[in-house]
């Protein structure tokens, strides 16, 4: 059962570091305590559903996603104010608030949600880093404010390792929350494309991502064993070495280098060499390639003559301002741009676990040999053709009447009929 006392644990922590922390975001003034007065609304939040769950049972997924939407939508509005001004004096220390904000996501995460706050922290060092080198001798105020952030965060960490080890903690003998009525938050719709696309966040409820939970920590816990992990593992006799039997060495036990593994790749075959990240104007043709972890990549200096090459980038945000006429993703994974106004096309080849969010006009949507893609649609795109071949799990969201994003999965089966002349081809949507 839950226990009460993590509530009130809660709260102590709300109280301090965070209390100082938000009394200097306020003194320094300007989008750093407007942000921070979001993040105290965040906390509540998060405070407030620490205590509902005290008091439930473990709703449904449709139930908890209504609950979580409050805490979601402020995560999403924090880490705008850090998107939306990049040229602010103080970049660095709203990028220290929307990359940490993240770790609130936690109460999703199964099974060990402590580690992924530590990852967040790390996001947010990064940044934190730079502020105190830059203000050390310039500013004790911001430097004391940016060790209070990963102070904070750190204690976010240790409190959920002691009261929510395996993952929240619901009251097993508590009311059912499915059939009650709202807990009277207006639901905004779901953030588009952000940050937290590369992480067990708030909107990631999906079988698939628990499994990859469920992976990991067999991971960690077999690495644990120390020296342990080796007991089960089979003696090889004399006979069964390669290099001791010339026979072994001819048979079928070689890798054949024309198979191919899960991902097209000749067994066998070296991974390519890793080059440089570049994202530069050559003519009228922007290249964006090579980037790894990047979220905060921007394009802002368009016009409607140029077109963007995307070429593997893994787990990065690119925001587009303006109008181009073509945008190419290829041979991304975990990629999402959110873009103004194309043309012609904006278009995916070979890519895995991608997003795309459109704020203005796109004619065409075209999706080929990807697997695992998520579209948002503004209203003056409604009209977009989307084509695609080869690909899964293409998933279009919408608003609807109310402001909120509706996802309409794109069929994936076909039946095709002989009708004397020719096939018929219709979807399957179910």
């Amino acid at each position: 059962m839950f226990s009460n006392n993590s509530v009130t644990e809660f709260q102590d922590l709300l109280a301090n570091p965070i209390d100082k922390f938000l009394a200097i975001s306020n003194e320094i003034g300007g989008l750093v305590k407007e942000q921070c007065l979001l993040v105290r609304k965040a906390l509540d939040a998060q405070l407030n559903f620490l205590q509902l769950a005290s008091q439930s049972q473990k709703p449904n997924d449709s139930k908890l996603m209504e609950l979580l939407r409050p805490t979601s939508d402020l995560i999403t509005q924090i880490i705008s104010i850090r998107d939306k001004n990049r040229k602010d004096e103080h970049f660095n220390l709203l990028s220290s608030v929307a990359e940490g904000i993240a770790a609130l996501g936690w109460v999703s995460v199964m099974p060990t949600p402590a580690p992924y706050i530590k990852e967040m922290s790390d996001s947010a060092q990064f940044y934190t880093n730079k502020v105190l080198i830059a203000y050390k001798d310039k500013n004790a105020q911001i430097v004391q404010w940016a060790k209070l952030w990963i102070e904070f965060l750190g204690q976010l960490q240790q409190y959920v390792r002691r009261n929510h080890t395996t993952g929240l903690v619901w009251n097993a003998k508590g009311n059912s929350l499915n059939n009650g009525t709202s807990i009277g938050l207006p639901p905004p719709p779901p953030p588009p494309p952000s940050a937290d696309f590369f992480n067990d966040n708030v909107n990631d409820n999906s079988s698939k991502q628990n499994a990859a939970n469920d992976q990991h920590a067999a991971l960690f816990a077999s690495i644990n064993k120390g020296t342990e992990i080796t007991r089960g593992l089979r003696k090889v006799t004399a006979d069964q070495q390669t290099h001791k039997n010339s026979s072994l060495r001819q048979s079928s036990m070689v890798p054949d280098r024309n198979r191919t593994d899960s991902t097209g790749r000749s067994i066998g075959q070296k991974d390519p060499p890793k080059s440089n990240p570049k994202l530069s104007l050559e003519g009228k043709k922007w290249i964006v390639e090579n980037y790894s972890g990047r979220r905060d990549l921007i394009i802002d200096d368009t016009n409607m003559t140029q077109s963007i090459n995307i070429y593997n980038c893994n787990e990065c945000v690119l925001t587009v301002k303006g109008k181009v006429n073509l945008i190419s993703v290829n041979q991304c994974r975990k990629f999402s741009i959110i873009f103004d106004n194309v043309l012609s096309v904006l278009e995916f080849i070979n890519c895995q676990r991608v997003q795309a969010q459109v704020n203005g006009l796109v004619p065409t949507i075209t999706v080929d040999k990807t697997d695992g893609i998520e579209i948002y649609l503004s209203n003056e795109s409604l009209q977009c053709e989307i084509v695609s071949s080869k690909s899964s799990e293409i998933n279009v969201s919408v608003l609807n009447a109310s402001g909120d994003y509706v996802e309409h999965p794109l069929p994936e089966q076909y039946k095709s009929v002989w009708t004397g002349n020719g096939f018929k081809t219709i979807a399957l949507d179910g």
